[in-house]
């Protein structure tokens, strides 16, 4: 009799290990830290990307330069003067199918009109965009790929939503009046 509730412990335990294992990172901002699980189980070429990207500093310096409140913010790929940051690897295949949705929370990663440009920039969604989310393996139903959530700093990802924004540099609209720079992503813990 006992061994069952010690059986259903142990479940409980590796379940939660299980969870937790999955790949933690910190994006310090100058509106506060975000930190991100990532999903290499559901999106395990995304994952490797961003990490690599994360690994490399590639993030460090850069500005949350398109702000859309109760849509999305988005990062990764722009300095404060509004230069492209160089230095980017080739595009990534769409891991959209996943059956991860584009909701409150999540993070995806920013692509062209074509379905595999995914490289280097992200956004966070700040609504439930399922408008974004993978229904057919066409150009316009490939949709975007999630690849994790944001665990811990929602309230920093909708002070930025909220930002006041207007023109900045090659862009008419969205730019934050207040720069939003990523200051560091690190990778807490590893799978």
């Amino acid at each position: 009799m006992r061994s069952i509730p010690l059986l259903i412990l142990a479940a409980l335990l590796w379940s939660a290990q299980a969870f937790a294992a999955n790949p933690l990172i910190d994006m310090k901002t100058s509106a506060g830290t975000i930190r991100i699980e990532l999903y290499p189980d559901k999106a395990p070429k995304t994952v490797s990307n961003f990490l690599q990207y994360v690994r490399d500093g590639f993030y460090d310096g850069l500005v949350f330069h398109r702000v859309i409140d109760g849509f999305m913010i988005q990062g990764g790929g722009y300095s404060p003067d509004f230069r492209e940051k160089g230095g980017k690897r080739p595009p990534i295949e769409n891991e959209a199918g996943n059956g991860l949705k584009n909701e409150v929370g999540t993070i995806a990663m920013a692509r062209t009109s074509d379905p595999h440009s995914a490289t280097a920039q992200f956004f966070i969604n700040v609504a439930n965009n399922g408008f974004l989310d993978f229904r057919e393996p066409t150009p316009a139903g490939y949709g975007y790929a999630v690849f994790g959530r944001v665990t811990q700093g929602v309230e920093v990802v909708m002070r930025i939503a909220h930002l006041p924004t207007g023109p900045g540099g090659p862009f008419a609209k969205d730019v934050p009046r207040q720069p939003v720079i990523i200051q560091s992503v690190t990778l807490v813990s590893d799978k």
